[in-house]
């Protein structure tokens, strides 16, 4: 019996990667010989070249990346030397990084092809050497600005030795430092939708029931009231103090600095861990899901796919898993050109699927579309769902085709969460449009706050289709009028 279930465990991966052939060809970049590069960043640069960063401290640019025939990629070591770097983008002819003690400029003033020029930006912040005192930042906003969230130390305390630990700042290239988010807990990536509002991903520990996708909203508290005590160091009002035990519902009516997560990433359902955040900038080149959030999966080694909107001035909205089988937990995601998405990533101290202690991938989207929902909406008595290809009418409108489940979880200060306060909400009727691309399902039961379930598990397309992934899971923060 044992070695059955082994044997499924391992083939489980295999038959997803199948179906998944058909519509994204994930290929893997072959690395530097000898050379461990654990990835923790990706930066596109001009003609076509990529740089990758290692969480070991190193920089290099890789040359081929986009070429049909990968065993001729060319890897140029470009610096080396930093310290875990989780954020990196080109800019005028510079690499910035986002790196445990600063964001750092590198140049290669002499077009050797190696930085001889390295700058501090800021080193705003502290750190006292604990492994968990990770910093991701984003690429430059509209004003300029890098965002970077900052991980509690050992992702539960906030030492007097290393301030801002919790915090969100926005760091100009010019040096200022802007306090912008506190209640951080341990971020796994940062990044912006394509409204160019900042999210990052934020996992399941203290005052977190489980992984999320959470709005970095200026002014607003993410929910870790850890490190509230270094708002005394800018002359910052007092964060929001959250009552442990109770729901974020709840206490966000209390004290509305409380931002709830925008997506909730059910534990162990939707993966464990969370990292990336981008978006598909592609214009439809990359599928049907342009403008769509794309979120790493670092535990079972995946990208997500993210629709959100915002309701009564809070965004919102339902995950699908997406691409998987990497070859190792995804930690950096970046689009680059020609609509190809790179991946990176990295197992060690996190256990990952995948089998490699190391990778660096490609994925690009065939042309063909697949079976999917395309977008989930809330509505004032229920949701709408839309689709990538039209509907079969008579299993659309099927009730026996549709699960739906809810709950939310205990907002605490001990770790995560069970699934608790369940519910089962009623679909009362189906209403399929008229292009058949779309089903209004009116439902009654729905609780503000909670992660809604829906299963299709019997919906088809018009040419017979199954959908590709029939799970979503939406977090309805708010119902609109």
């Amino acid at each position: 019996m044992k070695t059955f279930i082994l044997l499924s465990l391992l083939t489980l991966p295999l038959l997803a990667d199948q179906q998944q052939k058909e519509f994204y060809h994930r290929e893997e970049i072959p690395m530097p010989e000898g050379e461990v590069l654990e990835l923790g960043s990706i930066a596109i640069m001009p003609d076509k070249k990529v740089a990758v960063s290692s969480r070991r401290g190193e920089v290099w640019i890789c040359e081929g990346a986009y070429e049909d025939d990968l065993s001729k990629v060319k890897w140029t070591l470009f610096a080396r030397g930093l310290h875990e770097p989780l954020g990196m983008f080109y800019k005028e002819g510079s690499l910035y990084l986002t790196q445990r003690p600063e964001i750092t400029k590198l140049t290669d003033t002499d077009g050797d092809g190696r930085a001889d020029k390295f700058e501090t930006v800021t080193q705003h912040w502290g750190i006292d050497g604990n492994y968990h005192e990770y910093n991701f930042g984003s690429d430059p906003d509209k004003e300029g600005n890098v965002w970077v969230v900052h991980c509690l130390t050992g992702s539960g305390g906030a030492s007097d030795k290393s301030p801002w630990r919790g915090w969100c700042y926005r760091y100009g290239l010019d040096g200022k430092a802007i306090p912008t988010c506190p209640g951080i807990r341990s971020p796994g990536g940062i990044g912006f939708n394509a409204a160019g509002d900042c999210f990052y991903t934020d996992n399941q520990g203290l005052w977190n029931g489980s992984s999320s996708l959470k709005w970095l909203k200026p002014g607003g508290f993410m929910g870790n009231p850890t490190g509230n005590k270094y708002h005394t160091l800018a002359g910052l009002e007092e964060p929001p103090k959250p009552q442990s035990g109770s729901r974020m519902e709840i206490e966000r009516k209390k004290d509305p600095r409380i931002i709830p997560p925008a997506v909730v990433f059910p534990h162990g359902k939707v993966g464990n861990s969370p990292t990336a955040v981008i978006y598909d900038s592609t214009g439809g080149k990359f599928g049907p899901f342009q403008n769509q959030v794309l979120v790493g999966e670092q535990t079972h080694s995946q990208v997500q796919r993210v629709y959100m909107e915002k309701v009564n001035g809070l965004y919102q909205g339902a995950v699908w898993k997406f691409l998987e089988d990497f070859r190792c937990g995804t930690v950096p995601v970046r689009m680059g050109e020609d609509a190809t998405l790179f991946v990176g990533g990295t197992n060690r101290g996190w256990a990952a699927r995948g089998g490699k202690k190391f990778n660096f991938e490609r994925v690009r989207w065939t042309g063909k579309t697949p079976f999917e929902m395309h977008e989930m909406h809330a509505k004032p008595n229920g949701f709408t769902i839309s689709f990538t290809e039209p509907l079969d009418e008579s299993s659309a409108r099927n009730l026996a085709n549709y699960e739906v489940r809810a709950w939310t979880y205990i907002y605490q200060s001990s770790y995560g969460s069970p699934e608790v306060d369940k519910v089962t909400p009623k679909i009362e009727a189906i209403t399929v449009a008229a292009d058949k691309k779309s089903i209004h399902l009116k439902v009654s039961g729905r609780v503000q706050g909670h992660v809604h379930h829906f299963k299709l598990k019997g919906v088809k397309s018009a040419s017979g289709q199954k959908l590709w992934h029939p799970d979503v899971y939406y977090t309805l923060n708010e119902i609109p009028k």
